[in-house]
């Protein structure tokens, strides 16, 4: 002690200091210890004895000082940690790490001696303080004036220290010499967490977020698993918020990605929690030491960044003690005893009710009304919101983005510039090249891990290593930086598997993967489900495999950069032409009845392989993969479509100079012609039949030439030309049967019997359509469409036969719905209407006739040679009902889906079942409908031939 004790009165700078880790070096050093510890006293002394301070206590390796001035107390503290870091101890981890801490007050010594709770107030301080850390509290802080020459004091903010009620604010002393970043200060805080501040609120996932507690409390390890940008991090964070209560020592948030070597994770998870590494000791055994007595959650960010260290680290806390729980999120799995793996799905797109928006549309309005200083979108973008969110999977990442855009650009205009969804979300995005700024404690986790370990002997980080961990916190400024941050991690078979996937347009099974790469896809497959680049949907029949749209986007980018796409987009054109193939086939390879439902699921993949065909691919394959659209694009009401997509092929036929054969470019004019005449074009459809006929002459085929023949008539009938068109089938029937391709003359057939009708000649309609029933049946292209009893059931009408029509009807509508010809059904839902009306159910009649309107409206079709005879029954039914009556059964009607419609129609009693049936007795006949009469002007365009 000093020669000559005297205590200061008044303000008072106490001053604590020990040795970090006492106890543990002393076992590491044995007997080498006391001179370490002698030689740790002499420094402190000489220093004391150069400011003039007071040694009231030294117990072991703790000294208990008192200062007059907080100045001097501040160069005496300074004075020793430089001299203690500059001292040449026998081995570096002999060298004793000395926390100090400050405090000020009033205090006055009785008996040579402090009796005061000031300090108490000192010593807390210094237990806050870490190994090297020299913390004072604010009082020390105001009374130290001036500073030592070349420090300052670092806001470490207000923390509650052990034993006292109110808060301190502490500082930190920072001077050349010293180290500047330490872990947060060992406080008793009432908040015990480290969870990063949020800046934006958080928007819907609540199942989600139930889901995912009830596992917490359910197990002890969870891992959140998704693709990047799916907001694994923030649900994580806003779990954890909510678990704080139950976990009286801590919530505690580590960031794996700014680790950038395996062997710094668990110093990363030490420095969070506020542990140094100790001399000879593993900090894994010192870590799971600490955590083995407590109950604690430890929520581990991005450990794709570092997997195997991070489940080295995870399996230790786990089995060194039962009160410890570990949140994590990851693009991977780890595959360990008792992990739980919950996959976070995109936002929902679809509303959970009527009139309540999706959490993907909710947390787009949230994001843009920011973005725009408060201004909600316009009501009337709903629809375009909609799309976009739609567009981007419901991935929030990429929600964020995009409404950051919707500074500059309306809801509408990013909607049509999301098929380039990197280019228009990223753009302007570049990762900025300077170093993130310097922040306070919370967020100096990296800096004391890059310290730590250069004192087990690590080398300190290089700038290629910073670069590294500056990409790692930035990874989410850009959709392009995401997706590099997981697409980096893979191996040469995942990355090629994840380029050529990107083709597909929707949801591929396995066999289609095997098919795409002629070779075993499983084991790459499992790599990208796993680390969550390829999400996998189980279903009844076997697994599902699909891309988000952004990921998708960017797997086309590597994939044209990886000289790849030609060869890709060709394959995947030959899967599609080869899918709607199949469509027609059965199981035993053979052709069954057309269902156009087998076609729904290909329209994406035919989609984009026909854009691959108009742009860079081959237009002769283009105009196959039409071929197998053709009725498809027709009932589903998207004929203008279908013509878009043989005006751009026929200009990449330009375009390139690609031979195709005279028969497949009479099929793709007769195909275009028909399009034309459903949207209403008849000039157009007059100028393709024409190119149709002449192309198929120069073929030579004599069915082929039938079918184009046949359809000769639909122009004539839509320019109100009646009796050449009947001309002209009966000549394409007579000459059909010369050649014996009768079968593919059947539109013909169907275009007289509807020209025969509509003049009133029964008889010879109802014997042609006799004819045609085996024709049609032995054809599976057009035996779904039963036409031959939707025109046997509208002359069934005309002739007054109420059984016959209904029993007629019934099965074409009936076949129609199960084979998906919904455009046809619109007809025979008509000509159901009518027949209720006959049959005295007058509002069945109106509520058919609106559905069947308002189902025709929504697919933009026409109702033929038939829609004047329609319109007639229609304004009858109106007189006989009366308008309001009429028009409130109408309007019901026009509420119904096509479905449902139809299961009113099929619904309607059998006339034989009828209580007043003439089977059973006589009765006055029912009101006649009109007969059809003879238009002046071109029918509408939706006909039987068609």
């Amino acid at each position: 002690m000093s020669t000559r004790i005297h205590l200061p009165t008044g303000w008072v700078t106490f001053v604590f200091t020990d040795i970090e880790g006492s106890t543990r070096l002393a076992q590491l050093l044995g007997p080498d210890y006391r001179p370490v510890l002698r030689e740790h006293r002499r420094l402190l002394r000489r220093t004391i004895a150069a400011t003039e301070g007071a040694e009231l206590l030294t117990e072991g390796d703790s000294f208990f000082l008192a200062f007059a001035d907080a100045s001097a107390a501040l160069t005496a503290c300074l004075t020793a940690q430089r001299a203690l870091a500059n001292h040449d101890w026998p081995t570096s981890e002999a060298a004793p790490r000395v926390r100090m801490g400050l405090h000020t007050g009033w205090a006055e010594p009785r008996d040579g001696e402090y009796a005061s709770p000031e300090v108490h107030r000192a010593a807390r301080v210094a237990a806050a303080a870490h190994g090297g850390q020299v913390l004072c509290s604010a009082s020390a802080a105001r009374h130290a004036d001036p500073l030592p020459p070349g420090a300052s004091l670092l806001d470490l903010g207000l923390h509650r220290l052990r034993g006292f009620d109110d808060r301190e604010r502490l500082f930190q002393l920072v001077a050349p010499g010293l180290e500047r970043q330490f872990p947060r200060p060992r406080t008793a805080d009432a908040v015990a967490h480290n969870l990063p501040t949020q800046v934006t609120s958080f928007v819907g996932r609540q199942a989600e977020r139930a889901e995912l507690r009830r596992l917490m409390e359910a197990h002890r390890l969870v891992t959140v698993l998704g693709a990047g940008g799916t907001g694994k991090t923030r649900l994580a964070v806003e779990l954890a918020a909510d678990l704080v209560d139950s976990h009286p020592d801590g919530v505690w948030f580590v960031d794996i990605a700014t680790v950038t070597d395996p062997g710094l994770v668990a110093f990363a998870v030490a420095a969070v929690l506020g542990l140094r590494p100790e001399p000879g000791r593993p900090v894994v055994d010192t870590l799971v030491e600490y955590a083995a007595g407590r109950r604690m959650l430890i929520v581990l960010d991005t450990c794709d960044a570092q997997p195997v260290a991070s489940a080295d680290v995870i399996s230790r806390l786990l089995a060194g003690g039962t009160g410890v729980r570990v949140l994590a999120t990851s693009r991977e799995p780890f595959g360990l005893l008792g992990e739980v793996v919950w996959r976070i799905p995109p936002l929902s797109v679809d509303p959970p009710v009527a009139g309540a928006e999706s959490d993907a549309v909710a947390l787009l309005l949230d994001r843009t009304a920011a973005a725009r200083g408060g201004r909600q979108p316009d009501p009337a973008e709903s629809a375009d919101l909609r799309r976009v969110v739609q567009r981007l999977d419901g991935l929030p990442l990429a929600i964020e983005l995009a409404a950051a855009r919707l500074r500059v650009l309306s809801v509408g205009q990013l909607a049509e510039r999301l098929d380039d969804v990197l280019g228009t979300l990223d753009a302007g995005r570049d990762v900025p090249e300077s170093p993130p700024a310097e922040r306070a404690w919370t967020g100096n986790q990296q800096d004391t891990v890059d310290l730590v370990a250069a004192a087990v002997g690590l080398s300190p980080p290089s700038p290629a290593t910073r670069a590294v961990q500056r990409s790692a916190t930035e990874r989410h400024l850009t959709m392009q930086a995401t997706v590099t941050w997981s697409y980096r991690t893979l191996g040469p078979r995942a990355a090629r598997l994840l380029r050529w996937l990107s083709v597909f347009a929707g949801p591929v099974d396995l066999s289609t993967v095997e098919w795409l790469l002629a070779d075993d896809p499983l084991d790459p497959l499992s790599v990208l489900v796993d680390k969550s680049m390829v999400l996998a949907e189980p279903h009844a029949s076997g697994s599902t495999y699909r891309m988000l749209d952004p990921i998708r986007a960017y797997a086309a980018r590597r994939l044209a950069e990886a000289g790849e796409e030609e060869a890709a987009r060709n394959r995947h054109v030959a899967w599609s032409a080869h899918a709607l193939e199949r469509a027609h086939l059965g199981p035993d390879g053979r052709p069954v009845t057309l269902s156009l439902y087998a076609l729904d699921p290909l329209a994406g993949e035919s989609r984009a392989a026909l854009r691959w065909c108009a742009v860079g691919g081959s237009a002769r394959a283009g105009l196959r993969l039409a071929g197998g659209l053709d009725q498809w694009w027709r009932e589903r009401g998207l004929a203008r479509e279908g013509r878009l997509w043989l005006s751009r092929l026929y200009g990449r036929l330009a375009e390139t100079g690609e031979r195709v054969p005279e028969a497949e470019l009479a099929a793709a004019y007769h195909m275009h012609s028909l399009h034309a005449g459903a949207d209403g074009e008849f000039v157009e459809e007059l100028r393709f039949s024409q190119r149709a006929e002449a192309a198929a002459r120069q073929a030579g085929d004599a069915g082929l030439l039938a079918r184009v023949l046949a359809g000769r008539a639909a122009p004539l009938v839509d320019m109100g030309q009646f009796a050449e068109a009947e001309r002209v089938c009966r000549e394409v029937i007579d000459w059909a049967h010369r050649q014996d391709v009768v079968g593919d003359a059947l539109l013909a057939v169907y275009a007289l019997a509807e020209l025969l009708w509509r003049r009133g000649a029964l008889d010879e309609a109802a014997e042609l359509l006799g004819a045609a029933r085996p024709v049609e049946a032995a054809r599976p292209l057009d035996r779904g469409r039963r036409s031959v009893d939707m025109l046997l059931g509208m002359v069934a009408l005309a002739r007054n036969d109420l059984i016959a029509a209904h029993e007629h009807l019934v099965v074409a509508l009936r076949s129609r719905m199960a084979h998906g010809f919904h455009g046809r059904a619109c007809d025979t839902l008509h000509a159901m209407a009518v027949r209720c009306a006959v049959g005295g159910d007058l509002a069945t009649a109106a509520r058919l006739f609106g559905a069947a309107q308002a189902t025709r409206a929504s697919l933009r079709s026409t109702a033929g040679i038939h829609g004047a005879y329609w319109a007639e029954q229609q304004a009858e039914l109106r007189l006989r009902m009366g308008d309001a009556a009429f028009d409130a059964a109408y309007g019901e009607g026009a509420d119904l889906g096509l479905e449902e419609a139809a299961a009113v129609a099929l619904g309607v009693e059998h006339p034989d079942l009828a209580a007043d049936s003439t089977r059973f007795h006589t009765r006055a006949s029912p009101p006649r409908p009109v007969p059809p009469r003879q238009p002046s002007g071109a029918p509408d365009r939706h006909t039987e031939h068609a």
